[in-house]
Order: C-alpha cells, then sequence, then structure tokens
C-alpha cells in the first residue's frame, strides 16, 4: 500500500466511512479518516491526498467552508457528499470549487467509480480552482467566470497577459513557478516575447494587486527560482 493513492474521507457518520473506506481500500487505494472539518483540515495538511471526499454537514466546521480553505492552498480533486438534493446546493458546491457530488444514500461501488473518473479528470489541463475565490478577508477577490480582479472593494484593470499569469500561480498555489515555466504555464509554447518579460509583468501585477509592492504577500519572488503566489 506504500505506493497507493492517498484518499482523505471526511464525514461524522463513522459507518459511512468505514463503509467508503473498505471499497476505496479494496479498489487499491490508501484511505485517511477524519470525522470533523477540523480534523480534516489537519489530515490534509499531514498526509497531502490525491482526492477528499467531503461531507457538507459537518459539526463544527461546514463542508462548503473547509472545501473553501482547501481551495486557497491546494486544487486537490473534492468530491462532495450531501443529503441535499436542490439544484441549487449542488450548484454552490460545484461553484466553490468541488470536483464532483453525490447525494446520500448512495453506492459505494458508484462512489469509487466517481472517484476515478474524477482523477482521470485531474489529469488533465487544469481548470481554476473556483469560480469565485478570496483571499485576506476579501481583500483581493477573484472572479473567473467574470474575468473580474477585486482589491478592497474596487475593480481592478489587468492585461490579458497580466490576468493569465495571476491564473496560472492561482491553479497551483503552493507550487514555485520559474520564469520558464511561468511562460510556457501562462502563455503556451508559441509565446514569443523573451522569458525576462515575466519579471515586467510581475512589477505591473504587484504596483495593481499589493499595498506595498517592495513588501508583496500576493506575488512573492523565491529568490534563485522564480515566483509564487502568498494570498491565504
Amino acid at each position: 500500500m506504500t505506493n497507493a493513492k492517498k484518499i482523505l474521507v471526511v464525514d461524522d457518520e463513522h459507518k459511512i466511512v468505514e463503509v467508503v473506506k473498505s471499497y476505496l481500500e479494496n479498489s487499491g487505494y490508501e484511505v485517511c479518516e477524519a470525522y470533523n472539518g477540523k480534523d480534516a483540515l489537519e489530515q490534509f495538511e499531514k498526509n497531502h491526498p490525491v482526492l477528499i471526499i467531503l461531507d457538507l454537514m459537518l459539526p463544527d466546521i461546514p463542508g462548503d467552508e473547509v472545501c473553501k480553505i482547501i481551495r486557497k492552498r491546494s486544487r486537490v480533486p473534492i468530491i462532495m457528499l450531501t443529503a441535499r438534493v436542490e439544484e441549487e446546493d449542488i450548484l454552490k458546491g460545484l461553484g466553490i470549487g468541488a470536483d464532483d457530488y453525490i447525494t446520500k444514500p448512495f453506492s459505494p461501488r458508484q462512489l469509487v467509480a466517481r472517484v476515478r473518473a474524477v482523477l482521470r479528470r485531474a489529469l488533465d489541463e487544469p481548470m481554476p480552482l473556483s469560480d469565485i475565490i478570496s483571499f485576506n478577508g476579501d481583500d483581493l477577490v477573484i472572479d473567473n467566470l467574470k474575468h473580474e480582479v477585486v482589491k478592497k472593494g474596487k475593480t481592478i484593470n489587468l492585461t490579458p497577459n497580466e490576468y493569465k499569469i495571476l491564473l496560472t500561480l492561482l491553479k497551483y498555489p503552493s507550487k514555485t513557478f520559474s520564469r520558464e515555466e511561468l511562460v510556457r504555464s501562462a502563455f503556451g509554447d508559441d509565446y514569443d516575447g523573451y522569458n525576462r518579460n515575466i519579471d515586467a509583468h510581475i512589477k505591473n501585477l504587484r504596483h495593481k494587486l499589493e499595498d506595498d509592492s517592495r513588501n508583496p504577500k500576493y506575488i512573492l519572488t523565491v529568490h534563485g527560482v522564480g515566483y509564487r503566489f502568498g494570498g491565504e
């Protein structure tokens, strides 16, 4: 099991966790468990799962809040579990960054099939973390549907290249990009500018997004390597 993909299962109903764990382990996955939101976040940080199965109704931190917190740090695939069947609830779950949604009661075999499908999709070109994502108490808000960036309640005008760079950094919140990687990920192989042009775009982004561009908290420099996103 040492090379098995690790999945985090979060539900306050122990029986559900036991059943899901059994089916996943029989399918070759390794499973870690959590029974509330606090434990879920701790297990996420400790075990770095490749996928999370997350109940919407948890006793301390609601599942949608757990999803939002994780989405600020990672684009790990998330499948939401819920007893709610209303379309509005499903759309809300998908809007905050869930990759799939399954209602209770459910077939464990169907859930395993969903896990496999979501993991396959995760290998494709990544999508933004969620439709709307905010950082530092709504100091910075990015609306991926409208391609809109809001700083302290005011819309910020980014150039198309600046927005592509910001979105690339957001897709991989913990990754440090070299200049070459950032160029390739943001613009593709057809980009005909110099890699050092990235520095100018970064400077402009900081001027627009940071309270103090010389002490940035969003667009961070990792000296000798490149850049990463630092919002919380």
